[in-house]
């Protein structure tokens, strides 16, 4: 009766977990339907129909090649509001992005922004705990992928130097061509955090930012390229070159 009464709770309870439409791939097979995850027991739980039948189908973590999930609503303003400099309007929809598509793809790219708008608000620690959240979900997101670059970015801002570094030098040595463009940014911007004088600037431009602008290139890296292209302008602007400032913003923009 206890089993029975357990089982009945557990399938209530998974009822109330947000549902995701989407498709799952695996090596042999695709299939799309409502997807959840379930972090205690890392797996995705789809449910999806057959005939009139609602049928289930668990898939652990290591099965999945690929998730297909569309982009959610307000995700595409919240991003603007925050490029915008007007991250406070895009906390509430970026939150709930985060926690609907926990691991259903969107959580990172969401959690990005949301961290980026903590720390334009002088709120790193809060950009922080966001990350460390959803890093416990995918380890690698500390790295690698979305995420990695604002939670560096929340670290070196809290001066947490002893953690940061060693992720730098994996990202750097990992082959993942992303995720070193990203840490190479970051470099930039720790050579900066100590200061900005003309020598400091030209240093962040030649050994960080400019790298980036015209080494990664790979249509992957484009969000990384930007990102340096626009670092980079902002110290030439610093050392008095506006236009060489304004030509980097403009194909920063083309990307």
């Amino acid at each position: 009766m206890r089993k029975t009464i357990m089982t009945v709770l557990a399938a209530f309870a998974a009822t109330e977990l947000m549902a995701i439409q989407g498709t799952i791939s695996t090596e042999t097979d695709s299939t799309t339907g409502d997807i959840k995850w379930q972090s205690r027991a890392k797996t995705y739980i789809l449910t999806y129909k057959k005939g009139k039948t609602d049928l289930q189908r668990e898939y652990a973590l290591s099965e999945v090649a690929n998730l297909n999930i569309p982009k959610p609503a307000g995700y595409d303003k919240a991003v603007a509001l925050v490029e915008g400099g007007q991250g406070a309007q895009a906390v509430a929809t970026l939150s709930k992005i985060v926690a609907d598509y926990k691991m259903l793809v969107w959580d990172k790219p969401a959690g990005r922004y949301l961290a980026l708008a903590y720390i334009a608000a002088n709120q790193p620690q809060k950009a922080f705990d966001l990350c460390q959240e959803i890093i416990r979900e995918d380890k690698n997101a500390a790295w690698s992928g979305d995420l990695a670059s604002a939670y560096w970015q929340s670290m070196l801002k809290l001066g947490r130097m002893d953690q940061l570094e060693p992720l730098l030098k994996k990202a750097a040595s990992s082959g993942d061509r992303r995720a070193s463009a990203a840490a190479l940014n970051l470099r930039g911007d720790i050579i900066l955090s100590a200061g900005e004088s003309p020598d400091q600037l030209k240093t962040a431009l030649r050994d960080a930012y400019l790298r980036v602008a015209l080494m990664y290139t790979d249509g992957d890296c484009l969000m990384e390229r930007a990102e340096g292209m626009n670092k980079a302008a902002y110290c030439f602007e610093k050392l008095g070159q506006a236009a060489r400032a304004e030509r980097l913003r403009s194909q920063a923009k083309e990307l």
